[in-house]
């Protein structure tokens, strides 16, 4: 496997992303805020609402496999805001106002990886968590997961992507537990709740039912 805490970054050309499933132009990026039962009460601006008092708000997160069974996982760019530097799954989002979670999904894949999607599925639907990294900034989403499946060869974004590797999903589920410092927490939850990342139904059932 991928040493994933020391892979140095690699030069990547970024493909040409096709323009089917980019959004409207807009100066802003919109989030969608969300009340404790998950109801959605407005938006807001993105900027405004990942900082040291982060408003709950909706967001998605997306593993995806190739056709031979391995895992997509990423390092986020240095200049992310929230948890520079770090590994995580495939790649995160946020829908635009009144768009379909797959939509936002298949078009954040292809905006950050280049990807183009097929298969997805959610498999976590009532994902909700709150983490702080080390500079003070707070997630706190209600973050359906899916997974999806690719034959594209990625393209990432080098504001958005730093590193990326295809992992065995075996191998990638004993990294996390044996290292969770080096990734996103969000991917450290999840693992505990995914089958193809030994996660257990049990403690799945307990999570969707907590925040359903």
């Amino acid at each position: 496997m991928t040493d994933l805490t020391t892979t140095p970054p690699a030069a990547r050309a970024r493909a040409s992303r096709p323009a089917t499933l980019q959004p409207a132009a807009s100066s802003v990026e919109q989030v969608v805020l969300l009340d404790e039962a998950g109801n959605q009460i407005g938006t807001a601006p993105k900027s405004s609402v990942h900082g040291a008092d982060t408003a709950l708000h909706l967001a998605f997160s997306c593993h995806v496999f190739d056709d031979e069974g391995r895992l997509l996982v990423t390092r986020r760019a240095l200049g992310k805001v929230a948890w520079p530097g770090v590994w995580t799954n495939s790649f995160c989002g946020h829908p635009a106002p009144a768009e379909p979670l797959p939509h936002a999904v298949r078009r954040r894949a292809e905006f950050e990886l280049g990807l183009e999607l097929r298969d997805v599925e959610p498999v976590l639907p009532f994902f909700r968590y709150r983490a702080t990294d080390a500079s003070g900034i707070v997630e706190h989403e209600i973050c359906p997961v899916y997974t999806a499946r690719t034959s594209s060869v990625p393209a990432p974004h080098p504001d958005e992507v730093l590193d990326l590797a295809w992992v065995e999903p075996g191998e990638l589920a004993t990294a996390v537990r044996a290292a969770p410092w080096a990734f996103s927490p969000w991917l450290v939850l999840q693992a505990q709740l995914l089958p193809f990342l030994g996660g257990h139904a049990d403690a799945r059932a307990r999570t969707e039912a907590l925040v359903s």
